[in-house]
C-alpha cells in the first residue's frame, strides 16, 4: 500500500469510527474537506490523530518547499459527543472575502493565519471554507 493509500485509509477508518447519535453534520463536512484535498493534483497527505485533544489533515503540495502543509483541518475532540471543525490557513495563501476567519498572528508555525471554527450544519461556510482549501492549494503549488 503506498503512502498516500496509507494515510486515507487511517482518516477512513477514524471517519468509520467516529460514533454518536443520529445526524452527525460535523462528521459529514469533516468527509466534504478530507474528499476535497485528496483529489487534489500532486497534494499528499499526513494524519495526526491526538484523542481527546484533535484529529488533523495536513495537506502539502508537492512542490511546497517552505512550508509542511497549506491548511490544517482538525475535528476538536475535547468533548467527543459535540466535536467541532477549526480549518486553518496560512494568512498569505487564502483570501478571506467575506471575513469570515480569525486573524491568528504567529498561529501557524511562527507565521499569521486564519482560522474559520465550523460548529453547526451550514452549508454556505462550508462551501466557503470549500473554496479556501482549493485557493491554498492552488497557492502551494506555485
Amino acid at each position: 500500500m503506498t503512502e498516500k493509500k496509507a494515510v486515507e485509509s487511517e482518516i477512513e477508518a477514524f471517519l468509520g469510527e467516529w460514533g454518536g447519535e443520529g445526524e452527525q453534520p460535523m462528521k459529514n463536512w469533516f468527509q466534504v474537506f478530507f474528499d476535497t484535498v485528496k483529489t487534489m493534483e500532486d497534494v499528499e497527505l499526513t494524519f495526526v490523530a491526538r484523542p481527546g485533544v484533535s484529529f488533523s489533515i495536513r495537506p502539502k503540495h508537492i512542490r511546497q518547499t517552505d512550508r509542511e502543509l497549506f491548511a490544517i483541518i482538525d475535528v476538536i475532540d475535547d468533548d467527543p459527543a459535540e466535536r467541532w471543525l477549526s480549518v486553518c490557513f496560512y494568512g498569505d495563501m487564502i483570501t478571506d472575502p467575506e471575513g469570515r476567519g480569525e486573524v491568528i498572528p504567529g498561529g501557524l508555525s511562527g507565521s499569521d493565519g486564519y482560522c474559520f471554527d465550523m460548529f453547526e450544519d451550514d452549508k454556505q461556510f462550508a462551501a466557503y471554507l470549500v473554496d479556501r482549501l482549493k485557493e491554498a492549494g492552488m497557492a502551494a503549488g506555485k
